[in-house]
């Protein structure tokens, strides 16, 4: 179910998809989650897990974090904009898509902790500037729309955090971590 949600819209799978795909009656389907409600919602526990692991990343290691992150881009990306395209019809994709922010939000001021402000209003603004940075929008502009490659676009989105992060005066624009 994870596989053909990141391949077609939602509306568009139907447990004889599911079913085909793994090998068993829609009846087995049925049986195991319930409905096509259950289904999704397993999938998406699923899913969710799957990326909270892909996105570890060191704390403070700025390189290593878009590392990561560029990995997880290239393996969920085009999936994150299927359900980024589908959250204004679908109460399915619009779930998920409110958990992906809440999530990715959480990743970035983990991630970038040591380098964030101690004030509120700053570390807010800080942290709001740097999910933009790190935002699945910002590799699909460079990766996908400009089509740079993989290492081009890790690159250019390691320099862009790394100008937000020299903006907060808490690490260089340079290669070295505070």
């Amino acid at each position: 179910m994870v596989t053909l949600a990141s391949e077609r819209m939602l509306s568009d799978i139907a447990l004889d998809d599911v079913a085909e795909r793994a090998g068993v009656s829609v009846q087995t389907v049925l049986r195991r989650f319930g409905s096509r409600a259950g289904l999704f919602e397993q999938a998406h526990q699923h899913g969710r897990e799957q990326v909270v692991e892909e996105r570890r990343a060191p704390v403070g290691d700025v390189a290593a974090a878009m590392r990561v992150l560029a990995e997880h881009y290239e393996r969920r990306g085009r999936a994150a904009l299927l359900f980024l395209a589908q959250e204004e019809r679908e109460p399915v994709a619009a779930r998920i898509t409110t958990q992906g922010r809440a999530l990715h939000r959480s990743w970035v001021e983990q991630v970038f902790a040591p380098f964030l402000p101690r004030t509120r209003s700053d570390r807010e603004q800080a942290v709001d500037l740097l999910v933009v940075a790190c935002d699945v929008y910002t590799w699909k502009l460079l990766r996908l729309d400009r089509g740079l490659s993989r290492a081009q676009t890790t690159r250019r989105t390691e320099r862009l955090v790394r100008s937000v992060l020299a903006g907060l005066g808490t690490v260089s624009e340079g290669k070295s971590d505070v």
